[in-house]
């Protein structure tokens, strides 16, 4: 790629003058929040941060970049986990905050259909289309920030995959601006349009490598008209995989939600996290955050079914159901928890995997045995989506062990970890994406055609280079 420029004074203000000042950001206090994730692992310096208000300031500044050989990243929550939306330090780049594109542009609930700006946040996308009685089903323990461009760059999972699908898996079309400043105006709202390539797939989980997602035409579903959890205390992940295949089985594949927590990790939910509390009289291994959703009547006999079957046969130790929306917020709470709570523990060394379902029990104790191995006193924290085998394989710092001697082990400990994942024909990047955490890791978890047609893709798209200078794809050696 060509070498890109760093702007100078009279290039920002051709910048401003397309935002207006008031949202071209340049001091480093404005700046601040822009230029570090929640975490601090990845910290950076930008040249200004844009917060462009219509489709056609986005398209001006990429012009603009393109034509100076700028370095645009573009950002939404800043609520990634692998700094895929963090500039790099040496201050050349231009941070895009989508955050003033926050429009609902339309809900229609015959065609169960949304567009939503991408700077919408999650939670507000699912306000609206329950507004109009309506479900969209993403879910995400940071929904209250996040924003849907995000969510789209990064085909983010979340709790509701088992039933609905990923992200990409809920677009209908999508509005892009390209990296000549171009607009692709593919706001479909079609369930067949068999005309040629799917382009919107080709921006949907790119971190902004392609183009910046403006806009989004999202897939809505009807509202369950009954929704039962339970949170299910039981011996072993195992025993977890053998909980649900009788409840799918029960209700018929009506299983919409299946979390899976180690003890560990409600300890620290229990000692770190506000207005929580253990529903149980006493501890127990692992527990099970299940819910069974369906537009009729008769759930909870289904549920009260397979919990008792699974209590009969020593699947399960105890069970709870929720009797009301605040048991089953209090029940959530434990498991949305996890994440925030691992941080005053100490280091916490992160793994975002999948594998086949029917592997999952066996790579949580393959891997926690691994670990344990590799630095005795480690505590390893797996935890999430069971139902379709995605866990975050978390592992917690020993006790008192200086945080940053830990945490220079990560790469020793990624490697041992995903050398488990690839054994069982997983993945090592199952819904955070690749950003610049694991983009030196894809040569070896993907072949040289793949990469070949990954880079060609970026040429063909981005010529210059400008589009997140640095992210997902691994430098040539």
């Amino acid at each position: 790629m060509p070498q890109l420029n760093t702007p100078d004074a009279r290039l920002r203000d051709r910048f401003r003058a397309i935002t207006g000042p008031a949202h071209a950001l340049e001091t480093p206090e404005d700046m601040a929040p822009f230029l570090h994730e929640w975490r601090d692992k990845f910290v950076g310096n930008a040249a200004m941060v844009l917060r462009p208000g219509s489709v056609t300031e986005v398209s001006e500044i990429l012009r603009l970049a393109n034509k100076t050989r700028t370095g645009i990243v573009p950002q939404g929550g800043n609520t990634g986990l692998v700094g895929g939306q963090i500039p790099d330090r040496t201050g050349s780049q231009i941070v895009l905050s989508l955050s003033r594109l926050n429009a609902i542009r339309n809900v229609d609930p015959d065609n169960n259909s949304l567009i939503a700006e991408a700077g919408c946040v999650l939670a507000d996308v699912q306000a609206a289309a329950a507004g109009a009685g309506r479900l969209f089903p993403l879910s995400l323990a940071a929904e209250g920030s996040c924003q849907i461009g995000g969510n789209l760059s990064s085909n983010a999972g979340g709790t509701g995959v088992l039933a609905y699908g990923t992200a990409r898996e809920l677009v209908l079309g999508l509005e892009v601006v390209l990296a000549d400043g171009r607009v692709w105006s593919g706001l479909r709202t079609l369930r067949k349009d068999n005309t040629g390539y799917d382009l919107k797939s080709l921006f949907l989980g790119a971190e902004g490598t392609l183009g910046v997602i403006t806009a989004a035409a999202l897939k809505l579903f009807p509202q369950p008209r009954e929704l039962q959890t339970a949170l299910v205390a039981l011996d072993g992940p195992h025993q977890a995989l053998e909980l649900l295949h009788i409840l799918a089985g029960i209700s018929g594949g009506g299983v919409s939600a299946f979390e899976i927590m180690p003890r560990i990790g409600l300890e620290f939910t229990l000692a770190h996290i506000p207005d929580t509390r253990d529903p149980f009289d006493g501890p127990h291994p692992w527990y099970v955050l299940a819910e069974l959703s369906g537009g009729q009547s008769g759930m909870a006999d289904l549920m009260e079914t397979g919990l008792g079957e699974a209590l009969e046969r020593g699947i399960a130790v105890d069970a709870l159901i929720a009797q009301n929306e605040t048991q089953r917020e209090d029940f959530w709470r434990l498991r949305h928890g996890l994440s925030e709570a691992q941080k005053p523990e100490g280091g916490s060394i992160k793994h975002d995997i999948s594998v086949p379902v029917s592997a999952m029990p066996d790579f949580i104790v393959k891997a926690s045995e691994a670990v344990c191995d590799y630095l005795p006193g480690v505590r390893p924290v797996p935890f999430g989506h069971l139902g379709d085998g995605n866990v975050h394989f978390n592992v917690s710092q020993p006790v008192g062990m200086d945080k940053q001697a830990y945490l220079a082990r990560w790469e020793e400990m990624n490697r041992i970890v995903h050398d488990i994942v690839q054994q069982m024909g997983g993945s090592i990047s199952a819904e955070h994406g690749i950003g610049i955490l694991k983009r030196d890791l894809l040569p070896g978890v993907k072949g040289q055609v793949e990469l070949d047609l990954m880079r060609s893709l970026k040429q063909a798209f981005d010529p210059i280079g400008i589009l997140n200078p640095g992210k997902l794809l691994p430098r040539k050696s």
